[in-house]
């Protein structure tokens, strides 16, 4: 999937690497996506997470209302993928730590 890499990904990509609180962020987003895609996206993260600690997918469907068909699509990503979502749980737990 390298072909969707471009100046243009590598510019948005920066633009948010260098937001600096939740607010940015939230300003940032709602400027470029519709609430909808946000809200996509953030179910698509608790699925990860939930996949994670070994949920069944029945018990997510229930908790995120996410279908199976995204939570099968998460479940590749975390198998077979980048590691994008394993690295930002992984993140998101040492920050939680760091309390």
């Amino acid at each position: 999937m390298a072909n969707w890499h471009s100046k243009e990904t590598d510019d948005l990509f920066k633009a948010i690497s260098q937001l600096n609180t939740i607010e940015e962020c939230y300003d940032f987003f709602e400027d470029v996506c519709t609430i909808k895609e946000i809200m996509e996206i953030a179910q698509r993260l608790r699925v990860a997470k939930l996949l994670e600690r070994g949920a069944s997918y029945l018990a997510i469907s229930k908790e995120t209302g996410a279908s199976t068909a995204t939570i099968s699509r998460v479940s590749k990503c975390l198998e077979y993928g980048n590691g994008g979502y394993r690295a930002a749980i992984r993140r998101l737990r040492e920050e939680e730590t760091d309390i």
